[in-house]
């Protein structure tokens, strides 16, 4: 296949592609409805589906619940717990997925007339899931049914415990599951091995989920005449709860998850959530949040409470009833949240150093004692998307026992090696999914664990950098990069992992201006041959090829810029901007 613009090679050594057709708005039969068709049938849409996918509604994609494996058998004790207005403790993992699955049952049993008690573990003392101590602690206080959501499919020897004191569990989780499964009353999970139509949906986040065991509930209450002489719950409100955990554990947005991301967005933008109302506005959103909002203004501030603070805060600010409340602890996570970041660009610094050693690496492995277990995720993310191969980053603690946190790349299943490690005795505990996963290892352990995964995924990692090419949607004159443009492009959405958004060649272009702003941004103004200007920023780029090249480009060389189109809504009015990924010298 010709690459786009003949760029075999661009500053960042990448070859350039179509993603699929491509259309040219500088051609004057350019339409943006044409534009968003391509846009659809490039990311994998059928010809048939494309109304379907223009518009995500939750009708349109929602399956039966019942073809999961254990969803009635789960809906079916839930109802008898309504029924009988038994305490209900729901146990959620400490990050955005397991708070709004968490928040996302409180609230719908709360309007069944039951108050569940919710139960977060502490990321830095209890570590990743339920334990036998917290489940009999929960028994203790009056559960007689445990939820756990987002965590519990490789709990065995917790919900043994459980078993034997005789307290019902039912799990909720989406995290890959072994052969062997732990004794549970209930255990819904599109990744079960044994699972069959319902691992249709292994792309769901655990609130997804949740979101369909709370159908099968109001169904099976619905046929045991519970809402003759009360209002049934509307689920569909629930659905900014949905959205935000989706984005933020960064599900694949294909099928059912983009309908709930595209519906959720409409429900917080009404703001009847208090405390994600109080969120945005502690975020300093003026406008509805977008799907990039999700991810990276509110997603990270939930996040921070289980990563720096404490961990219960999360769910209690996404269901509280008190706006004072509400308002207090979104700013205690804003607080947090910049904690965080101070935390993490330590760690990061000092974990980027180590992984100079690992060059050679198909999987750097990299570990430090006094690192801060609530931010080795995103270190690790962030150093998976500069050497553009999976990275496990390890905090050790001062008893030689390490917590792990790994982010992979498209076409290597990081989860799937790490349960296999777990199986081969190298790890205390160990879990995930294709694209990011966790661990607890001995520190001694460390070297083997990371000659165990280069060997498992060097072959997966080569064939997937191999194949690695910057894909393109568009071509773009610089006076095409205009609020219109990203108006149409929008209709494409949500866009996201398995879903992503629209990249464009806008060009070709000199640059007038280049500076460094913030964090290592570049910021640039640009002309192209059409007389036009352009402003364009590259995050996190002042120290990269990238970055250099932009700072240093001479006044009478041309470029192409690669990038999204973005609306900066800064000034007086709306314009477009081009937030810049790529780009290559025009010969």
């Amino acid at each position: 296949m010709r690459p786009v613009l003949n760029v075999h090679r661009s500053i960042l050594g990448q070859p350039w592609r179509w993603r699929g057709l491509a259309a040219d708005p500088c051609d004057a039969s350019f339409a943006p409805d044409d534009l968003v068709t391509q846009l659809l049938l490039a990311r994998g849409c059928p010809r048939e589906a494309l109304e379907a996918h223009r518009s995500p509604s939750i009708r349109g994609f929602m399956p039966d619940p019942s073809i999961f494996r254990d969803m009635d058998k789960a809906a079916d004790r839930l109802a008898d717990a309504v029924l009988a207005g038994e305490q209900v403790a729901i146990f959620g993992d400490y990050d955005v997925d397991g708070a709004t699955s968490a928040a996302l049952l409180v609230l719908l049993l709360r309007q069944l007339g039951i108050e569940p008690r919710p139960y977060i573990p502490d990321r830095m003392t209890e570590g990743y899931g339920p334990s036998g101590t917290a489940l009999l602690r929960l028994k203790e206080e009056g559960a007689s049914l445990i939820v756990t959501v987002d965590c519990g499919a490789q709990a065995f020897e917790a919900l043994d415990v459980a078993r034997e004191a005789a307290v019902d569990v039912v799990v909720v989780d989406h995290h890959k599951c072994a052969a062997a499964l732990p004794h549970a009353h209930a255990l819904v999970n599109p990744n079960r091995m044994d699972e069959q139509e319902g691992a249709e949906h292994g792309h769901l986040a655990a609130v997804g989920v949740a979101f369909l065991l709370g159908a099968a509930l109001l169904r099976t209450l619905r046929s045991r005449g519970f809402f003759t002489s009360r209002p049934e719950p509307k689920l569909i409100e629930l659905l900014d709860l949905v959205a935000l955990g989706t984005v933020a554990d960064v599900a694949q947005l294909r099928g059912l998850n983009r309908a709930f991301v595209a519906q959720g967005l409409k429900v917080m933008a009404q703001r009847r959530n208090l405390g994600l109302a109080a969120l945005i506005e502690a975020s300093r959103l003026t406008r509805a949040p977008t799907c990039s909002d999700l991810g990276f203004a509110l997603g990270p501030r939930i996040n921070a409470g289980g990563r720096v603070g404490r961990s219960d805060l999360g769910v209690r600010l996404l269901t509280t009833q008190d706006r004072d409340e509400a308002r207090a602890i979104a700013e205690e996570l804003d607080r947090l949240n910049e904690e965080r970041r101070a935390i993490e660009a330590i760690v990061q610094a000092e974990a980027e150093e180590r992984c100079e050693t690992q060059k050679e690496r198909g999987v750097a492995v990299v570990a430090g004692r006094g690192w801060h277990a609530g931010v080795i995720g995103i270190v690790a993310g962030r150093l998976k998307e500069k050497l553009g191969r999976p990275v496990l980053v390890i905090a050790v603690d001062e008893n030689g026992i390490g917590k792990g946190s790994g982010r992979s790349i498209s076409g290597v299943d990081l989860g799937a090696a790490v349960l296999s490690a777990k199986d081969s005795g190298l790890l205390h505990a160990g879990g995930g999914h294709a694209m990011a996963a966790g661990i607890t290892v001995a520190e001694e352990n460390i070297p083997a664990l990371a000659d165990y995964l280069h060997e498992s995924l060097a072959d997966a990692v080569e064939r997937a950098r191999g194949e690695r090419a910057l894909l393109f949607d568009a071509i773009l004159a610089p006076g095409g990069v205009s609020p219109t443009l990203v108006e149409a492009l929008e209709v494409g959405g949500p866009y996201g992992v398995g879903w992503p958004a629209p990249r464009v060649a806008a060009g070709p272009v000199r640059v007038i201006r280049a500076d460094t702003v913030g964090n290592g941004h570049v910021r640039l103004t640009v002309a192209g041959d059409d007389g036009r200007s352009l402003k364009a920023v590259a995050f996190r780029q002042a120290d990269t090829p990238l970055g250099m090249a932009l700072l240093g480009a001479p006044p009478h060389r041309r470029l192409w810029l690669a990038g999204r189109a973005k609306i900066d809504d800064w000034g007086s009015r709306p314009a477009a901007e081009l937030h810049i990924e790529d780009a290559a010298w025009v010969d």
